[in-house]
């Protein structure tokens, strides 16, 4: 699991703070190879956004082929309730990493993690609870002529 862990890289010359498109860009980069070392395909889209102490990450579109056939079973509830049991637990299991790999590019520890699964969208929530909000540099801001 080590190839999860991320870091942006920061070019010589710049500020030594990320600002917060880079922390969520960091984020869906880290969020998408774990997907993929994980669950063997990475999302087709992803999305991350830091609100304060709050870092939420979507995934879209992240159920396997086989996924899909076990949420369409004879029996839905079960498919549905086996495959959100099995994604907890891997997601579970692979907190210490991405606990590791959030703090690495924000430089605050988690101190909560939540997830959830549609099984019908194919979409999966990811939110991290930080023990304080990540210090970003403000980007330039564009001025049109006006």
């Amino acid at each position: 699991m080590n190839s999860i862990l991320f870091t942006p890289k920061i070019p010589a010359g710049m500020q030594s703070e990320p600002t917060q498109g880079e922390i969520e860009a960091a984020v869906c980069n880290g969020m998408s190879r774990f997907q993929l070392d994980c669950m063997g395909r990475g999302p087709k889209d992803i999305s991350s956004n830091l609100i304060g102490n709050m870092l939420v990450v979507r995934m879209f579109g992240v159920l396997t082929a086989a996924e899909q056939q076990l949420t369409k079973s004879q029996l839905p509830t079960k498919g549905r309730d086996l495959l959100k049991a099995v994604r907890t637990e891997l997601m579970e299991q692979a907190r210490p990493a991405l606990d590791a790999m959030i703090y690495g590019i924000t430089g605050v520890r988690p101190t909560s993690f939540h997830h959830d699964i549609s099984t019908v969208t194919g979409d999966e929530i990811v939110v991290f609870i930080l023990s304080l909000s990540p210090q970003v540099r403000e980007c330039k801001s564009k001025r049109g002529s006006v």
